[in-house]
C-alpha cells in the first residue's frame, strides 16, 4: 500500500531558506499526507462488504465516550504539556482538558475526532448503500472536503517547533496543502519477498525499512544459522551483526526520492542476489563490526548521508542543528517518544490483513482544531541532502519504519505479523521467524522468547542518533549468553526481563482453522478470536 507522502513545496532549497539544516521530529515542518484513512477507504472499497458507518461506530464510541487511559500515555502527555500550554492549545484543549494530564485509569475523551469519523461515516452513507461508493465518498471528503478545509486552513498557521536558526524557539507553516492531499491517493503495489524455512516472507519495497528483515533472513541463511539451536550464544551474535550490515544498507541504498531509471538506484532483487548475499555473510566474524558497512549492490558505490557518518563518528564535522543529542531545558517536544500500534486480523473467509498504522503522534504535531487527530511527521525522515534515495523530494515517500508482513506457505497456510518499534520492528521479528519457521516454536512460543535488537545504525527519528556496537537485550537470555556477546565485542545494555518486542500474529492455517498471537510486554497486546 502505498503511504502519504511530502508536499509539492517541501524541497530542500524551502527549508534552507528558513535557515533549517535538518527536518525536525516535531511541528508543522514535518508533516507529509495523512496516508493512513486513504489505505483503510481503498481497503473498504475493494474488499469490504460494512458500512463505513457502522465500522467506525466502534472508534466513535471510544472516542466521544472515553477510555481508561494507559500509563504510558499519562506519562508522555506529562513530559510535553508545557508544549502544550505554551504552544499547542489544540492539544492542550483535548490532553489537557481538565488541566492536567489524565491520571492513568481515567477516562480520556476526544469529541472532535468523535465529530469526525461521525461526519465521515454520514458522508458515506449519503452515497447509498454500495461498499464501494461508501468508501469513495468518505475519501473524498477527507482528501478533497471537509476534513481537507480544515487540514490546509490549519497548515498556513505557524506552529512552534524549535527548528530556528541557531536553534531558538521558532514557528513555521507547513508545506502541506489541501491541493497536496486532494492529489494523492491510496493504491496497491507488489510486496518484497523471500523464501525462508520453506515460507515466502512478505514485506513491503524499498520506501520501507522492509526488505532489511528479509536482507537479514537471506545473511543468516548463508552464515548457516539453521545449525545453531537458539540456546547457543552464537546465533544471537550472528542476528546481531546480519541486522548492522542489512541497516548499513538501509542507509545507503533505501528511500523513494530517485526518480525511475537513476542509475544509481538498486532494487530488492540486487540486495538479494545471492552472490551480493554471499559476499556480504562472509563480512560476519567471530567478533562485533565496527562501522557502518553498506555494500555494492550491482559494483555501485555505496553513499551514506554525512548525518549517518557524523552518528557514526566517521566525520570530523560539527552535528548540525537539530540533530544533535536534545539538552536539557530547551523543551524538545521529542524528549517524550511515542510508539506505533499494529494489528493482525484473519476472518473466517481466510482474508488476512497485517497493518502498521502510524505516525501522527500526539507529542510531535499540534492537534488540528475540530477535527481531533494530528498530522503524520514522517517528514523528518527525509535527508536535505541532494542525490540520495532517502532525500527529499516533492512527492516522494518518507523511508518509513513501518513494516507489517505475511508468511504464505504452499501448503495454504497464511499469516499475518508485525510489531511497534521504529527501527526496531524489523530486528525483533527476525528471532521470532528463525524461532518459528526454522526451529518448530509456535507462533505464541516465539513471541514470548527473550528479544534483543541492535543500536548500532542510526536512528530513523530526530535527532537521529546512534551508538555503534551497542545491543538492547532482555536479561532473560542469561549471563552466559551476554558475558558471550560483551567478549565478542558487543556493548550490551541490559534491560528487564519482559522488555523489548511488541510481536503480533494472526492467520489461518493449512488445515483452515484460525490460529493468533500476542505479546505479553507492557499488558497493552491481545489476541482475540470470535
Amino acid at each position: 500500500m502505498r503511504a502519504g507522502v511530502a508536499p509539492q513545496a517541501a524541497t530542500t532549497a524551502a527549508y534552507r531558506d528558513l535557515g533549517v539544516e535538518a527536518v525536525p521530529g516535531t511541528g508543522h515542518l514535518a508533516a507529509v499526507v495523512p496516508g493512513t484513512f486513504g489505505a483503510w477507504m481503498h481497503l473498504l472499497g475493494r474488499y469490504g462488504t460494512k458500512p463505513l458507518a457502522e465500522l467506525a461506530g466502534y472508534a466513535v464510541g471510544y472516542a466521544r465516550h472515553g477510555h481508561p487511559t494507559l500509563p504510558r500515555v499519562t506519562s508522555t502527555i506529562e513530559a510535553v504539556s508545557h508544549v502544550f500550554r505554551e504552544h499547542w492549545t489544540s492539544s492542550a484543549g483535548v490532553y489537557l482538558a481538565g488541566g492536567a494530564a489524565p491520571a492513568p485509569g481515567s477516562r480520556l475523551r476526544n469529541p472532535d475526532l468523535a465529530d469526525t469519523l461521525e461526519r465521515l461515516g454520514r458522508e458515506a452513507a449519503a452515497a447509498g448503500d454500495d461498499v464501494a461508493a461508501q468508501a469513495e465518498a468518505a475519501r473524498a471528503a477527507f482528501y478533497a472536503g471537509f476534513v481537507a478545509d480544515a487540514v490546509d486552513a490549519f497548515a498556513r498557521t505557524p506552529q512552534w517547533d524549535g527548528a530556528g536558526p541557531d536553534g531558538e524557539r521558532a514557528a513555521h507553516r507547513s508545506f502541506l496543502t489541501g491541493a497536496d492531499m486532494a492529489a494523492w491517493r491510496a493504491s496497491e503495489e507488489a510486496t518484497a519477498s523471500l523464501t525462508f524455512g520453506g515460507v515466502e516472507v512478505h514485506k513491503p519495497g524499498l520506501w520501507s525499512q522492509g526488505p532489511v528483515l528479509l536482507q537479514q533472513l537471506a545473511l543468516l541463511e548463508a552464515a548457516g544459522v539453521g545449525d545453531l539451536a537458539p540456546s547457543n550464544p552464537r546465533w544471537i551474535h550472528l542476528v546481531i551483526e546480519a541486522s548492522k550490515l542489512a541497516m548499513a544498507d538501509r542507509e545507503a541504498w533505501f528511500g523513494d526520492s530517485l526518480e525511475a531509471g537513476d542509475p544509481r538506484a538498486v532494487a530488492v532483487a540486487d540486495l538479494l542476489a545471492p552472490d551480493y548475499v554471499r559476499s556480504r555473510a562472509a563480512l560476519i566474524g567471530e567478533r562485533a563490526l565496527e562501522g557502518l558497512l553498506p555494500g555494492s549492490p550491482r559494483g555501485l558505490e555505496p553513499r551514506l548521508p554525512e548525518h549517518v557518518r557524523r552518528a557514526m563518528g566517521e566525520s570530523d564535522g560539527a552535528w548540525p542543528r537539530g540533530l544533535g543529542e536534545v539538552r536539557p531545558g530547551e523543551g524538545e517536544p521529542t524528549v517524550a517518544r511515542g510508539d506505533t500500534c499494529h494489528l493482525d486480523v484473519v476472518d473466517r473467509w481466510g482474508n488476512v490483513v497485517s497493518a502498521t498504522p502510524s505516525g501522527g503522534w500526539l507529542q510531535s504535531s499540534p492537534v488540528v482544531p475540530g477535527l481531533g487527530f494530528s498530522l503524520p511527521t514522517r517528514g523528518q525522515m527525509f535527508w536535505l541532502e541532494e542525490g540520495h534515495p532517502a532525500s527529499l523530494r516533492p512527492g516522494a515517500r518518507p523511508r518509513t519504519t513501518l513494516s507489517p508482513g505475511l508468511l504464505r506457505g504452499a501448503d495454504g497456510r497464511v499469516t499475518a505479523f508485525g510489531t511497534p518499534g521504529g527501527d526496531q520492528q524489523d530486528q525483533w521479528t527476525v528471532p521470532f521467524l528463525v524461532r518459528h519457521l526454522l526451529h518448530g516454536a509456535s507462533l505464541q512460543a516465539a513471541i514470548d522468547a527473550p528479544s534483543w535488537h541492535s543500536t548500532h545504525a542510526p536512528s530513523s527519528f530526530s535527532p537521529r542518533g546512534a551508538e555503534p556496537m551497542g545491543v538492547v537485550v532482555e536479561s532473560r537470555l542469561g549471563s552466559g549468553a551476554l558475558a558471550e556477546l560483551r567478549a565478542r565485542g558487543h556493548r550490551v545494555e541490559e534491560l528487564g526481563p519482559w522488555t523489548l518486542g511488541r510481536i503480533s500474529a494472526a492467520g489461518v492455517r493449512a488445515d483452515g482453522l484460525l490460529e493468533a498471537a500476542a505479546n505479553p510486554r507492557g499488558m497493552q497486546g491481545y489476541a482475540v478470536g470470535r
